[in-house]
């Protein structure tokens, strides 16, 4: 029996759960709309109905053309990253170094991964074994079927810390959030690349320094006075910073809400199974965030992976932090259920 101070003794926190499942996948379906709507609107009011082509119809109809843009940019945003994500997904993996895993390992692998899936309800997924020192899994799903991505330093750990990383990628492809995630990932991978930009160029040094100047003069060289201004660096990334916003702002919400939620909702999951779980699924995301070879980690793969493995810069512009894994980390060591 839970303590009565368990918050999920709750009557409203199943409730709460889903509404923030819920405002996070719609924070996150609205980036791809705003990115499609960004030149469709605009594009709209300057050109009317005669402009618009397939969108004709709908605004001679009696739907101004802006509307009709809105309308048509709602589905064509999210469609078309669903459409693209899988394929993004696949090409990346099929960039990692496989793995040189014998018939015999394969087959363990493979077998273990199949027992987990039918402990969780899932069908088994496809299972790429790759080369990394990042102790990491991650899971796709999409239209081209599920996939699991799990490191050989992750299949190194102890089998009880395995497979609690194992399982708890499978309960994200259970609760679908593997599958919304990998859907939208074109266009939160679009947003953070921008927003990466934008913030290198505010934060770009043009300034030489005295030790600049004096190597320049060893070497002959010195730049033409009409290079580029140093303020001009700055304000192309904040006005690339103020174009961006509108679209980051879902996507910073979506990745709390949605993406840092579930990660936790599986980690309840695999928790109440029992104490071995919890410890191994706890000792799996404690190693994961301090073994070395984070860099071997694709950056794509990481909102579908049991930890974040993005440096300090990155996780800033996703509008997250490395607190999300201290607080995942807290909440399986306590003794209270999750």
């Amino acid at each position: 029996m839970r303590d009565s101070d368990d918050p999920r003794d709750r009557p409203d926190f199943g409730r709460r759960v889903r509404l923030r499942r819920a405002v996070g996948a719609l924070a996150l379906a609205a980036v791809p709309a705003l990115l499609v709507a960004a030149p469709l609107v605009p594009l709209a009011a300057l050109l009317g109905p005669a402009g618009l082509g397939v969108l004709a119809p709908a605004a001679l109809g009696g739907i101004p053309p802006v509307v009709a843009a809105a309308l048509a940019a709602v589905v064509l945003g999210p469609g078309g990253s669903a459409l693209l994500g899988p394929v993004l997904v696949d090409r990346r993996i099929a960039r990692l170094p496989e793995a040189d895993v014998d018939d015999r390992h394969g087959a363990f692998v493979d077998d273990r991964v199949s027992t987990l899936a039918e402990a969780v309800g899932v069908d088994a997924p496809a299972v790429t074994v790759v080369r990394a020192d990042a102790a990491n899994v991650a899971v796709a799903d999409g239209y081209r079927g599920a996939r699991l991505v799990v490191s050989t330093r992750l299949l190194a750990l102890p089998a009880a810390d395995r497979d609690a990383a194992l399982r708890h990628a499978l309960v994200r492809l259970r609760t679908r959030e593997a599958a919304v995630t990998t859907a939208l990932l074109p266009a939160l991978a679009l947003v953070e690349t921008v927003a990466l930009l934008a913030t290198v160029l505010v934060g770009r040094r043009t300034d030489r320094s005295a030790a600049d100047r004096r190597v320049n003069r060893i070497h002959g060289y010195e730049p033409e006075e009409d290079r580029v201004p140093p303020r001009a660096y700055t304000i192309a990334g904040v006005l690339l910073w103020l174009l961006l916003l509108p679209a980051w702002v879902p996507a910073a919400v979506g990745d709390r809400l949605y993406v840092g939620g579930g990660r936790r909702d599986a980690d309840a999951a695999v928790a109440r199974l029992g104490t071995a779980e919890r410890d191994g699924l706890g000792n799996a995301v404690a190693f994961a965030g301090e073994a070395a070879g984070a860099a071997d980690w694709p950056p794509l793969l990481d909102r579908l992976s049991l930890a974040s493995m993005a440096d300090a810069e990155t996780g800033r512009v996703r509008g997250t932090s490395r607190q999300e894994a201290r607080f995942r980390l807290a909440l399986l060591r306590s003794k209270r259920s999750l």
